[in-house]
């Protein structure tokens, strides 16, 4: 295989591993989903998120109407607390999914069910991930996602009351994170089985709410320990300000850091300083939401300059981003690179 050969699949993989390319990627590493997409693919949430069918038909619209290199047919943070029992509300079509209460108040109540993976809102994912994986061959990069353990104590147990015992019972937290593990490598190994190129590990320490010290301490030896337990390539996502943190993530064993337009991308460059490949970092709200193509292609210049090798919304797109915008990041990349 020489350069200029590389399909879609191959093209992703080798930015993923930080190997040469013939241009850089344009990967979906959460998700593009939106309502112009379901419009296209008679795919409508909230059908989607538990419909194997409906995922990866309307997941497929990411490679055959956009462009991109990628499919991801997970479009939510809801699958596992869903499957676990809490209480989800799977949204409407241009509304997210979200979760209405925790349900465990220790981490010694958690008990990953013996049927998790075949519970709807999992089973989902896997079957959908399989008909993707047998659509597209070696042709286009199927990207899987599995929610870390940090965010799954979010869901489970409650945002703030996992925030607080950082501080006021440390060792109640490390002790959600040992359990919560399991659920993520469970989950992530399965899809890699199922067809899955990559997963992508959702963990929202995000830098809005989390210190770089609680990341090194609490997230970081469980990140290690993950990553080596999953067997396959990992995309670690974070939401928000994480550069004071890049150099942590670095070490913890993904190929790869989705990482946050609020990240200037020349100084995670040389934050990460080459131990990890970076994919991002395009603005949601201001530039694909509200901006226009022009918006668009002046910020993939600036990610080709900067040297980012896989180029991409900054986390899952709102639903009423402009399919425009989007097939946008495509032409740009080819435009300018």
């Amino acid at each position: 295989m020489t350069k200029s050969t590389m399909n879609s699949r191959e093209r992703f993989l080798a930015a993923l591993n930080r190997r040469e390319v013939d241009r850089p990627s344009v990967g979906n590493p959460t998700s593009v989903a939106t309502v112009e997409s379901m419009q296209i693919s008679g795919c409508f949430f909230p059908d989607a998120h538990q419909n194997p069918d409906k995922m990866a038909a309307l997941a497929a619209v990411g490679h055959d109407v956009l462009g991109f290199d990628t499919v991801s047919p997970y479009f939510s943070v809801q699958q596992e607390s869903a499957a676990f029992g809490c209480q989800v509300v799977w949204g409407e079509i241009d509304s997210m999914p979200d979760n209405y209460g925790p349900i465990y108040k220790e981490p010694d109540d958690v008990k990953i069910p013996q049927d998790f993976l075949n519970r709807q809102p999992v089973r989902a994912v896997l079957e959908a991930i399989k008909m993707l994986s047998h659509r597209y061959g070696d042709t286009c990069a199927i990207v899987g996602k599995a929610m870390g353990p940090w965010t799954l104590a979010y869901h489970l147990y409650g945002t703030q009351n996992f925030l607080m015992d950082t501080i006021l019972e440390p060792e109640k937290v490390k002790n959600f994170l040992e359990v919560l593990k399991e659920v993520t490598i469970l989950f992530a190994n399965e899809q890699l089985a199922w067809g899955a190129d990559v997963v992508t590990i959702a963990d929202h320490a995000t830098g809005d709410l989390v210190g770089p010290d609680t990341y090194r301490d609490f997230l970081l030896p469980v990140h290690k320990y993950i990553t080596q337990r999953i067997n396959g390539p990992t995309i670690l996502h974070i939401c928000g300000n994480t550069l004071d943190r890049m150099k942590y993530i670095a070490e913890a064993g993904f190929e790869n850091f989705h990482f946050d337009s609020k990240v200037d991308a020349l100084e995670a460059i040389s934050e990460v300083n080459d131990r990890i490949s970076l994919s991002g970092n395009l603005n949601n709200v201001e530039v694909l939401l509200g901006g226009t193509p022009q918006m668009v292609g002046d910020e993939v210049k600036k990610l080709i300059e900067a040297g980012i090798k896989i180029i991409g919304p900054e986390c899952a797109v709102p639903l009423r981003v402009p399919n425009v915008n989007l097939r946008a990041i495509v032409d740009s990349v080819a435009k300018f690179n």
